[in-house]
């Protein structure tokens, strides 16, 4: 199975556990010129702004770098501004890795 198809099919894996978890998902694939927000939720009145990693060798959290947030803070600031909100957002990470679902809430290198 190829990259692409994995990393689909671990986003829909996530999305079932956010909504399974009370989530409501509102935005998938965001794509801004500084990359892609995987998926956009609400949950108790907060915007989460969620990336997924996934894996079986390697551990995919070593892929969340301080470059990578970078390009998915000023993503947000895109979202926000173009959908005119002014929100409590909170930026998660959720890991699909050798069966197991993971979800890091609030995460940032600040």
């Amino acid at each position: 199975m190829n990259s692409v198809n994995k990393g689909k099919i671990s986003e829909s894996i996530a999305r079932e556990y956010l909504i399974n978890n009370g989530f409501k998902i509102i935005d998938n694939n965001y794509y801004t010129r500084y990359g892609e927000i995987d998926i956009i939720a609400i949950k108790d009145d907060v915007y989460h702004f969620i990336e997924v990693k996934s894996g079986d060798k390697i551990e995919p959290l070593l892929n969340v770098t301080q470059r990578k947030l970078d390009r998915i803070y000023k993503s947000i600031d895109i979202y926000l501004f173009n959908n005119n909100l002014n929100v409590i957002y909170s930026v998660d990470v959720i890991r699909v890795y050798k069966n197991d679902i993971d979800f890091f809430g609030n995460v940032s290198y600040y």
